[in-house]
């Protein structure tokens, strides 16, 4: 088996195990809320407090992290590799969660129905369609790495588009969790029971932007490069 192919087969196991994987997450969170009265998570009293139930969800939610990480070490060779099929695992995992969950229970409606998207540190609320923007962005950043890890994109501006990147993931983080955040004064309790009213497409649009800056850049990278007229060669990857 060539290297190229045995990418490949490393690709689709991994979106196999996601898929799987999505399957009994969406589960495990249909049956919490049928049990607590909330199939639709945008209602009052969204997170009702049920025995143990509260610290047994956080570790559920850590163990996911830790579940989908794993997966791209092992399928990956190299830290880039090892990334870039964990982006790949997380994005598709996220992305089939809801269509099995849709499946279960006709819920969400559309895309821009609210959900509970996480719960640490605080809980993030946006509609369906902002976490499954960042998931898309998160598999064609996976794919470009781990399917072509030898055409690097490293060039001086590599530093900024990454720092960009990461102020693009946390004004995400901020508005998936502004409501909460706003809640905070009047006591941790009171960021379960808080329901957003509005979601700030504009801020989530630029993170999103800045969040695609090194994915960007690596496609570029890897376009199709044609004869230089002049030279008779190809021109370097980073011009």
């Amino acid at each position: 088996m060539t290297r190229r192919a045995g990418a490949r087969a490393r690709w689709w196991l991994v979106v196999a195990f996601a898929i799987g994987m999505a399957w009994v997450e969406a589960a495990s969170v249909y049956y919490l809320r049928v049990i607590a009265d909330r199939v639709e998570p945008y209602q009052p009293n969204p997170l009702p407090l049920l025995e143990n139930f509260q610290q047994v969800e956080l570790v559920r939610e850590v163990a996911t992290l830790v579940m989908l990480l794993t997966v791209g070490l092992l399928a990956g060779r190299t830290w880039r590799t090892r990334l870039g099929y964990s982006s790949i695992a997380f994005g598709v995992w996220d992305i089939f969660y809801y269509v099995c969950l849709r499946l279960m229970s006709d819920w969400p409606k559309s895309l821009f129905d609210w959900d509970v998207l996480f719960l640490l540190p605080l809980p993030w609320w946006g509609p369906v369609l902002a976490p499954v923007c960042i998931a898309l962005l998160m598999i064609v950043g996976g794919t470009l790495v781990s399917q072509y890890p030898n055409r690097r994109a490293v060039t001086p501006l590599t530093p900024t588009l990454w720092r960009l990147n990461w102020l693009g993931v946390a004004l995400a983080l901020y508005v998936f969790m502004a409501d909460s955040i706003r809640a905070v004064p009047r006591g941790l309790e009171v960021t379960r029971t808080v329901l957003p009213t509005a979601f700030n497409w504009s801020v989530f649009v630029v993170a999103l932007m800045l969040m695609a800056a090194p994915v960007a850049q690596t496609a570029w990278a890897m376009r199709p490069r044609r004869l230089d007229p002049q030279t008779g060669r190809f021109p370097a990857r980073d011009s």
